[in-house]
């Protein structure tokens, strides 16, 4: 098996006496799209943040492309970039602001010519001198996404990436991700509600239950092991036995 993009190892997280992640364990391999699944608070936020450096763990281990994050944090995120559709760009810079200050910060080599790519790739050109506060909400997700691609990360990370996209624009999303990843140019962690898209996109999910992985599997397959009809309605039982599990609790 290729050496994972993306190495969590027992992974916890707890707030006081809540615990929102807990002992968390998965990989993410070059040429992989994974799906962190799970309903409101079960976890995968905070999952994400951790993976970003945003929040420590109370304890375990993240390894990106070799580098540990809590020993050798500019390494390991320097491979790494996210797309998160509740965290909007500076909405005072211009659309070719934005991209170029990111771009400084992750040290982009050729940094103009490659946000002229992006911006015709994400069908932004005609919008760079645009403020990043004025633009509509399928036009502020393009634009993170070319934000997330800036220093062709090994490791991405989408939440939500196709948020308020049209399905055309939303399909042309998917099919470039999956390109990228196809080619082997990166591994993909993806939160997604949009269980048709996971179930297009995904080559393997992880449900995600009070802080614990309950299910994992091939997104096709999975629901007929539960006996479920589809992946939404797995991921709907998945939910409803977490709002049990609370309200019995």
């Amino acid at each position: 098996m290729p050496t994972p993009i993306l190495l969590v190892e027992h992974l916890s997280k707890s707030f006081g006496d809540f615990q929102a992640v807990d002992d968390v364990s998965f990989s993410v391999a070059p040429g992989e799209i994974v799906g962190l699944l799970g309903p409101n608070g079960a976890g995968k936020t905070t999952t994400i943040n951790m993976v970003l450096g945003v929040l420590a763990p109370t304890s375990g281990r993240i390894v990106i492309e070799g580098a540990d994050l809590m020993k050798d944090r500019p390494r390991a995120t320097a491979s790494a970039n996210f797309a998160a559709v509740n965290c909007p760009l500076p909405g005072n810079l211009t659309v070719e602001q934005n991209l170029r200050v990111f771009g400084m910060i992750y040290g982009v080599a050729g940094l103009s010519a490659r946000i002229d790519t992006l911006l015709q790739q994400f069908d932004l050109t005609h919008l760079r001198r645009a403020k990043a506060g004025v633009l509509s909400s399928g036009e502020s997700t393009r634009l993170s996404l070319a934000k997330a691609m800036l220093n062709t990360p090994r490791l991405l990370l989408l939440d939500e990436p196709t948020a308020s996209i049209d399905p055309s624009g939303a399909r042309d999303i998917r099919a470039r991700i999956s390109g990228l990843v196809e080619a082997g140019h990166c591994g993909v962690l993806w939160t997604s509600h949009n269980m048709q898209e996971v179930e297009a996109v995904c080559d393997r999910v992880l449900f995600l239950s009070r802080g614990r992985i309950v299910l994992e599997g091939d997104p096709k397959i999975l629901p007929r092991l539960h006996g479920a009809a589809s992946l939404e309605d797995l991921f709907v039982s998945v939910a409803k036995e977490t709002l049990d599990q609370g309200v019995r609790a």
